[in-house]
């Protein structure tokens, strides 16, 4: 293998397919970037046998890629030198031989680096063949998606299929969920495209919304019920379906609500975050009283530590005088997802689960919370 390419593409390139790989892969090959130079074209693969990426680069796509392949042939090079070595190497144009077996040469002008490579033999086959049902959605709308939704999924992988956000399709809307089954985010995007009903694991999607960040491009999505395959331009990102069946969700959310609070958004989040370093067993548990909209108690307290109390004023509250207490920082991160400058929040009682929503009726995002009880 012998290549002369442009060293900002090539480097871009590395840093998109490095995405995908783990630093602790139990698998040698799969620390490293597969390079293949044929067909006047050079293809990059990274994997972590959970998520894979495949970057394809021609002249025929980049006017300014300037790649030249005078000796085809394929190399697996650690991700970690591979990147070093791109970045330091101070020249428009980097050349990449391989010099014997897997030693293999980067050089540019003076500078010259000889690095041990991995044999391709040793590097795992990704099928990136494409799935037959597929759609296509704006970069920036799948991008608010993962945003909004994508943080309630379940850190722990206690129960694997918690820990990723369900796309279910009906034909007409797509809806995405996420739950820890202490909170639920949802959102509701018009969609024509054949049913599906597939769990993502979270990290591969807030994956694909760092690779994917052109905001004006479009992401063709095809999966099937093995995985999942986001595309665009130059680069396949895909990503195995989480198995298991998701929690129907739906009979979280009341029917009915007997209290609704319309607040300033920017004032419920810093007032809830103002005392989050009060926490009792590492958990920040907030008091919200309120009685009307002019009497309205955000409080909080630990024996350890101390106590915070904050009036607030609302734009407008329905219902009887109402005394709630819940993780102030899943209304926190609930109520940053939504974008209008105040929010809704309806209640059904002191012990029952609550919604935060836009102001103006969209019902197109629900952020669901679950109370704690507590002995005040």
């Amino acid at each position: 293998m012998n290549f002369k390419i442009s060293k900002n593409r090539f480097l871009e390139a590395l840093q998109i397919t490095a995405k995908a790989i783990s630093p602790n892969s139990p698998l040698p090959a799969l620390s490293g970037i597969m390079i293949q130079a044929k067909d006047s074209q050079l293809i990059l693969t990274g994997s972590d046998s959970d998520i894979s990426i495949r970057t394809v680069l021609s002249n025929e796509n980049d006017q300014d890629l300037g790649l030249a392949i005078m000796e085809e042939g394929d190399i697996v090079i650690d991700y970690r030198y591979l990147l070093e070595i791109v970045r330091k190497i101070d020249s428009s144009e980097i050349n990449v031989e391989i010099i014997d077996g897997t030693f293999t040469r980067f050089s540019a002008g003076t500078i010259e680096f000889k690095i041990n490579g991995i044999r391709p033999e040793d590097y795992p086959n990704v099928d990136f063949s494409e799935p037959e049902n597929s759609f296509s959605i704006k970069s920036s709308e799948f991008a608010q998606m993962i945003e909004e939704t994508a943080f309630a999924a379940n850190a722990k992988d206690t129960r694997l299929v918690l820990t990723g956000v369900n796309f279910k399709s009906d034909g007409t809307n797509l809806i995405c969920t996420a739950t820890d089954s202490y909170r639920l985010a949802k959102k509701t995007v018009p969609m024509v495209c054949n049913p599906f009903n597939v769990t993502i694991l979270a990290k591969s999607l807030n994956n694909a919304r760092s690779v994917f960040n052109d905001p004006e491009s479009e992401i063709k999505i095809s999966l099937n019920d093995k995985k999942v395959q986001f595309s665009c331009g130059n680069t396949i990102m895909q990503t195995k379906i989480l198995d298991g069946v998701f929690p129907d969700t739906d009979r979280l959310i009341p029917a009915e609500f007997n209290y609704s609070l319309t607040i300033n958004r920017r004032a419920l989040i810093a007032a809830v975050d103002c005392s989050s370093f009060i926490r009792t067993d590492n958990l920040m548990v907030v008091r919200m009283q309120i009685n009307s909209k002019e009497d309205i108690t955000i409080s909080n307290k630990s024996q350890e530590i101390g106590e915070y109390h904050q009036e607030l004023i609302g734009e407008q509250y329905e219902g009887e005088p109402l005394d709630i207490s819940f993780s102030g920082n899943y209304v926190v991160e609930a109520a940053r997802t939504l974008s209008t400058d105040n929010v809704v929040i309806k209640f059904t009682g002191d012990m029952k689960p609550f919604i935060l929503q836009n102001d103006g009726g969209d019902d197109t995002i629900l952020q669901l919370v679950l109370p704690v009880r507590t002995y005040n």
